[in-house]
């Protein structure tokens, strides 16, 4: 009887104990519950910027498709410049231009200058898919009689890319929350600050948009600067007039006839226009050559 009591009593204690446990452990798990539930509250009545890093921590812990596929396809900006001397500049224009169409680009910029009649050049700025890139400036060297110049550079931008489409997330994200916030707003002052902040992200996301607009523009379209030089050999133009020897020797003989003329017109102007001079000068000169003569004589006879 004495053992069988000792045992009932153990019995007794071992249940207290376990019962104590058990509410202790619901106490506990009671607590946690009140805990996450706080916390759970707290994230999701935070301001915009908890809010936004916690989705942004939820959207980069998930694989970014469109991330992998830019880094797998490199986003590289490609430049050409070639300085080319043709044989025809405005055929060689013609041909280009040509090319240009058939491969889907077009001509941003023409520019043409002449100096004197022996030197002509001309700069061609080309925007066309970057697919035909190396095939168009095949072409292009082809049209030239001697290449002066060839020049490709190439910048890659990927990784700059997909920071700037990393930040465009993130700044939506945030957009987004600033948006679901406006909706519950209650008070004006919370409206208005909401307002502002939404405002600022919405400029951000803007200026993001166009500087990847610019990347993918760059790095669709390359762009190829051509220089084109021709020199030509200038002959001198020969009139036609001074081919006909006919016409030439008439012009002559008449230029002759008119010198001789005009030599004899003055000749009798001169004679008739100054005549009484003449008459006295001869009879001067004809006493002086008698009295010349006459001594002459007397020399003689002495």
């Amino acid at each position: 009887m004495k053992k069988l009591f000792i045992l009932v009593i153990f019995l007794l204690f071992v249940g207290m104990a376990g019962c104590s446990n058990a509410g202790s452990s619901k106490d506990e798990s009671a607590k946690m519950s009140v805990e996450n539930k706080a916390v759970m509250d707290s994230s999701s009545s935070g301001g915009p910027e908890k809010s936004a890093l916690t989705n942004r921590e939820g959207d980069q812990s998930k694989p970014d498709k469109t991330v992998t596929v830019q880094v797998q396809n490199k986003m590289v900006i490609y430049q050409a410049n070639l300085e080319l001397r043709v044989k025809k500049f405005a055929q060689t224009v013609r041909n280009l231009e040509e090319k240009v169409s058939q491969y889907g680009g077009y001509i941003a910029e023409s520019d043409v200058t002449r100096e004197g009649k022996e030197l002509l050049n001309g700069r061609l700025t080309i925007r066309l898919p970057q697919q035909h890139f190396q095939e168009f400036l095949h072409d292009a060297e082809g049209q030239a009689a001697e290449v002066l110049q060839r020049n490709i550079t190439g910048q890659d931008v990927t990784e700059e890319y997909v920071d700037l489409e990393s930040r465009l997330k993130s700044k939506r994200v945030v957009e987004e929350r600033l948006l679901s916030f406006m909706k519950e707003a209650a008070k004006t002052e919370d409206l208005l600050k909401i307002s502002a902040d939404l405002a600022a992200i919405q400029e951000e996301i803007e200026t993001i948009e166009g500087k990847m607009k610019f990347l993918e523009n760059q790095t669709s379209f390359s762009t190829v600067t051509i220089t084109l030089y021709e020199n030509k050999v200038v002959v001198p133009d020969i009139d036609k007039d001074q081919l006909n020897t006919w016409e030439k020797t008439k012009k002559q003989f008449m230029k002759s006839t008119n010198l001789l003329l005009s030599f004899f017109s003055g000749l009798v102007v001169f004679t008739i226009g100054n005549l009484p001079i003449l008459i006295i000068f001869i009879i001067l000169a004809v006493l002086g050559f008698i009295i010349y003569k006459k001594r002459m004589g007397r020399q003689r006879q002495e």
